[in-house]
């Protein structure tokens, strides 16, 4: 396929190169300059505008921040091709695309990533295995359209989960947003004594990792999803609350066990294992279906797609 990727950061460098190595005629952009000659000295074919970028492609990836957006959607102005983006909250990027007329936008968001940044980042095996969102509106994507992004995604060897903007909203905001945030508070405490810093040492580096991504991108994602971010973190506040009020009761070692011992046992059964694979024709309400169910398409035929459903246990719900 002729394809464009926007914005040649971790994600989108990374991609870039996937789909070069994948037999894609792949073309790139990023505003950088710097960037440019690096993926250029990488052997990428990368353009010095947007418009240069996705002239002739029949997808464009957008992998530029969420402030940076409307300005693209406006260059992208007639587009014919298939839009879609990388971006990590997806309900004010739906919104976007709907006022800026865009013809044929699918949400998009890649599992994937580490604290590091920049196209001196960029690995182009860095979606295998990874859960790729791809957004499925009931009255809004176009299920070809869909079709065409999950075939490509899913032969990079990711997993497509199909759902809507919001029900992703809500999820990451508990899985990923909040997590940054929390990774942040932790890493602060660094600040505190030089004894800290001496003794910080698996459990500081694995709760703080994420607090190195750049502060822009920390900052665009959980402000982008603001309301769901409070939402969930106001949870997060309420359950730590509980656990200093256990603290303070006459026993506070058997006071802590039944939650720690419930924590315990749903991070060791994470990630959910595979369950058996099957397969269905692609119709939007069985797709759905699917992702809330935790479940993945693993490849694309036509208007058929191959499925996992991840196994049942008693902590699924």
């Amino acid at each position: 396929m002729r394809i464009a990727v926007i914005g040649l950061g971790l994600i989108g460098g990374s991609l870039l190169r996937a789909l070069t190595a994948a037999g894609h005629e792949v073309t790139g952009f990023d505003a950088d300059p710097a960037t440019r000659e690096l993926a250029r000295a990488a052997g990428c074919r990368v353009l010095d505008s947007t418009t240069a970028a996705v002239a002739g492609t029949e997808v464009t990836v957008l992998a530029v921040p969420l402030p940076v957006l409307p300005r693209i959607f406006e260059d992208l102005a007639g587009y014919d091709g298939v839009l879609t983006d990388v971006t990590s909250v997806k309900g004010p990027v739906q919104d976007l695309a709907e006022k800026y007329g865009v013809r044929r936008f699918v949400g998009g968001h890649p599992m994937a990533g580490t604290e590091a940044s920049g196209f001196a980042a960029a690995d182009p095996k860095l979606f295998g295995g990874c859960i790729w969102v791809l957004c499925l509106e009931p009255h809004g994507t176009g299920l070809d359209d869909w079709l065409t992004l999950a075939r490509l995604y899913t032969a990079l060897g990711t997993r497509v989960l199909p759902i809507t903007a919001v029900e992703h909203d809500n999820a990451v905001a508990s899985i990923s947003h909040v997590p940054h945030l929390l990774a942040a508070t932790l890493a602060t405490k660094l600040l505190e004594s030089p004894l800290n810093k001496a003794l910080a040492a698996g459990s500081f580096r694995d709760g703080s990792r994420v607090a190195a991504t750049r502060p822009e991108l920390t900052a665009a994602m959980c402000g982008g999803n603001a309301n769901e971010v409070i939402r969930e973190l106001t949870h997060v506040i309420d359950d730590l609350v509980r656990l200093r009020e256990r603290l303070e009761l006459s026993d506070p070692v058997h006071a802590q066990l039944d939650y720690l011992r419930r924590a315990s046992e749903l991070r060791r059964a994470w990630p959910p294992v595979p369950g058996a694979a099957g397969r269905l024709t692609a119709d939007v309400q069985a797709l759905l279906a699917l992702g809330r169910s935790g479940g993945w398409v693993t490849s694309v035929d036509g208007h058929e797609v191959a499925t996992i459903r991840p196994e049942t246990d008693r902590y699924s719900s």
